[in-house]
């Protein structure tokens, strides 16, 4: 099993990569965001340790986490912020841990996470080798306004707050530009899988 992981800048197009690879290469996909979700419903060990942590302000009538609430709380304190990244990312990266154990064991050739933070949260390390997914700017800001309503202002506020294109090209051992065409990007993605289909075997 070859264990990959997909990053690179927000508006880059990377979740038409990863349902591409899902489809045609059934790989196994993760998403950190969702699997942070998951560990942040009640009874979960990260929703115990959130709320021991932050208190009933972040609960919603249900006592699930009121996403926007706690959204709210923790990017508008940067130590609220910290604490809870120190609760969150250890846990995902665990369950991730487990899973790829689990996966492998199941007979699963292509394993993929996909996060915004893979190199910050240290993935290159315990994942075969970190894609960079790059788009140009221009396109991304015209994604972000097609597909989220973001204006050009949120777009750029939230890139400034990621790793430059620089940033990306040193750790990740795979480019996709994913500027054009769809077509040409599955093209690219087709010819590193077949660059590494005998990591598959």
């Amino acid at each position: 099993m070859i264990t990959i992981g997909i990053t690179g800048g927000v508006g880059a197009g990377k979740s038409a990569i990863l349902k591409y690879l899902e489809e045609k290469y059934d790989a196994y996909i993760i998403v950190a965001d969702e699997l942070a979700k998951e560990l942040e419903e009640p009874g979960k060990e990260v929703y115990e340790k959130l709320v021991q942590c932050f208190g009933d302000t972040i609960l919603s009538q249900d006592k699930s986490i009121d996403k926007k609430a706690f959204a709210n709380l923790i990017f508008g304190d940067e130590d609220a912020l910290k604490k809870a990244d120190s609760i969150i990312h250890p846990a995902v990266k665990e369950e991730i841990l487990n899973r790829i154990k689990a996966k492998e064991a199941d007979g699963c050739k292509v394993f993929i996470v996909e996060a915004a933070l893979l190199i910050e949260e240290g993935y290159d390390k315990i994942l075969d080798e970190i894609w960079y997914i790059y788009a140009d700017e221009a396109v991304r800001f015209k994604r972000l306004e097609e597909n989220r309503g973001y204006s050009r202002e949120k777009s750029l506020s939230i890139m400034r707050k990621q790793k430059s294109d620089i940033e990306f090209r040193k750790y990740c051992k795979r480019i996709i530009d994913n500027s054009g065409e769809l077509s040409e990007t599955l093209d690219q993605t087709d010819a590193i899988m077949h660059s590494i289909k005998a990591a598959l075997i």
